[in-house]
């Protein structure tokens, strides 16, 4: 070292800014490899993210539920009649009523040929009899 007192001093300045200067920087590389371990974390993260997004669109579609097919009622004009009735009035109904909300005259043999239909619409799932005699339609 050198024996002049300024030198000594500015030396000792020096060697003292250099050692704050290389402890600081080694917290910089501390802080530099504590983020690029976070950065590479989020970098993973990401890329899951981005595979899930891929792989969920690329799932298909479920198909929809076929609904059970609707049974159908016969071509008959009375059938249609019958039903109509039911559509209007929305409520159940005996074999008489469906010849007043068809303003037809009620005859016990009109009644009976009435009955079967209903009876037959019942058969095929159209209609229900929640009790003897009293005609609706299924809820939907």
């Amino acid at each position: 070292m050198s024996d002049n007192p300024q030198i000594r001093d500015v030396l000792a300045y020096v060697e003292a800014r250099e050692n704050e200067l290389g402890e600081q920087a080694g917290q910089l590389r501390a802080s530099i490899e504590d983020l690029t371990a976070r950065l590479g974390e989020l970098d993973a993260e990401t890329e899951n993210l981005r595979i899930t997004r891929k792989t969920l669109l690329n799932i298909p579609a479920p198909k929809p539920a076929d609904d059970p097919p609707r049974p159908e009622a016969p071509d008959h004009p009375a059938y249609q009649q019958i039903l109509a009735a039911f559509t209007d009035t929305g409520r159940p109904m005996r074999a008489r009523d469906i010849y007043q909300v068809l303003d037809l005259p009620i005859l016990p043999k009109h009644t009976e040929g009435i009955r079967s239909k209903l009876k037959r619409l019942v058969t095929r799932g159209i209609l229900t009899e929640p009790e003897p005699g009293l005609f609706t339609q299924p809820r939907t």
